[in-house]
C-alpha cells in the first residue's frame, strides 16, 4: 500500500511513523508513506497557500491552486483508490471503513487547516471525507495519523499475530472481552480459571459471552448497528 499525505505542516504528522507498528510496517516494505508540503506547490514568492474567504468572516482558507497542483502531480504518476479529506463534517471513522481502506493500493490524504479548504477542492478532487469525531482540531494532521494507524495495522504481515486485529473492539460490532496476563494471582485478585484451563472451546465461549456482556453494558448501540 502507498499513502500520500498532503499537509501545510507535514512535520506534525511524521513522528507517529517513526515508532511502533507503523514504523515496523514501513521498514518491512508493507506500506510506503510520503509526506507532501503544500507550500512546495505554491507559485507565490512567500509560498502562500491560504487566503481570506470571500464574503468575509474569520479564519483563513487553503487555496485551490496549490492543492490542485499537488494532487494532479501525484495522479499523473499513478491511479488512486481514494482521495480522502480529513474534516470534522466528514463520515465518522469506524472499523468497517478502516477494514475497507486497508485493502486499497494507493490513497491520498489531504489534511485541512485553518478554516478548511476551498469548497471547489472538495467538489472536484475529493472522493471520501472522514472525521475522527465530533470535535474540531487545529488541522487534519492528527486525524490523518489516527486514520493511518487504523488502516496500517490491518495490513497482513504488520502485526506479529495476524489474528490479533480480528479480535479487536468493533470487529463484529462487539467490544473486546477482558484480557489478563501473569501473575495469575495478585493481591488476592485472580485470573478467571477458565482462561488457564487449556480448554480452548470453553475459553472462546467465555470470551464471546464477555464481549457481548461488555458491549451491552458500555455500548448497547453497537448491538443493533448495521453497517
Amino acid at each position: 500500500m502507498r499513502i500520500d499525505i498532503i499537509s501545510v505542516i507535514p512535520e506534525l504528522i511524521e513522528s507517529p511513523f517513526n515508532a511502533s507498528i507503523m514504523q515496523r510496517a514501513v521498514k518491512k516494505g508493507l506500506v510506503e508513506v510520503y509526506f507532501h508540503n503544500l507550500r512546495d506547490y505554491s507559485t507565490g514568492s512567500y509560498k502562500q497557500v491560504d487566503d481570506y474567504q470571500f464574503g468575509g468572516g474569520a479564519g483563513m482558507v487553503l487555496m485551490i491552486e496549490p492543492i490542485d497542483k499537488c494532487i494532479s502531480a501525484l495522479k499523473a504518476e499513478r491511479s488512486y483508490d481514494e482521495i480522502i479529506y480529513m474534516t470534522p463534517d466528514g463520515e465518522t471513522l469506524n472499523q468497517k471503513i478502516a477494514n475497507r481502506l486497508s485493502l486499497y493500493e494507493n490513497i491520498i490524504i489531504l489534511c485541512g487547516h485553518y478554516k478548511g479548504v476551498d469548497q471547489r477542492v472538495r467538489d472536484q478532487f475529493i472522493t471520501k471525507e472522514i472525521s475522527i469525531g465530533d470535535y474540531v482540531l487545529s488541522g487534519g494532521e492528527l486525524g490523518a495519523a489516527v486514520l493511518c494507524d487504523a488502516i496500517i495495522r490491518l495490513i497482513p504481515g504488520v502485526l506479529n499475530d495476524e489474528t490479533s486485529a480480528l479480535t479487536d473492539s468493533f470487529q463484529d460490532n462487539l467490544l473486546a472481552p477482558p484480557v489478563y496476563t501473569r501473575p495469575a494471582s495478585y493481591k488476592g485478585w485472580d485470573v478467571p480459571e477458565v482462561l488457564m484451563s487449556g480448554n480452548f472451546p470453553e475459553i472462546e465461549q467465555w470470551r464471546e459471552e464477555k464481549a457481548y456482556e461488555h458491549t451491552k453494558n458500555r455500548r448497547p448501540d453497537l448491538l443493533n448497528k448495521e453497517y
